[in-house]
């Protein structure tokens, strides 16, 4: 899984186009670059590039507070969707 796409609608959306340094593990909330309205957008964004759903139990900074680790929640996910 690419971080690129990720990066890219980060930056576009809530950097309005200016990446200013951000890392790939800099907290979105600690950052002030997403607020609990950008998680939604976010949520709906992956939602509809990824062809997953989002549950209430996804909402964890674990999964979704970077680009590292949004990049790791879809991989967790496409891998659960390929065992079952």
């Amino acid at each position: 899984m690419n971080s690129r796409r990720i990066r890219e609608y980060v930056v576009d959306n809530f950097l309005f186009g200016e990446a200013n340094g951000l890392g790939d593990d800099d907290s979105f909330i600690e950052q002030g670059i997403i607020d609990s309205t950008g998680i939604l957008e976010l949520i709906y964004f992956l939602e509809e590039n990824y062809s997953i759903k989002v549950d209430d139990a996804d909402l964890l900074p674990e999964n979704l507070d970077s680009i590292n680790r949004v990049v790791g929640f879809l991989q967790r996910r496409a891998k659960n969707s390929n065992a079952g």
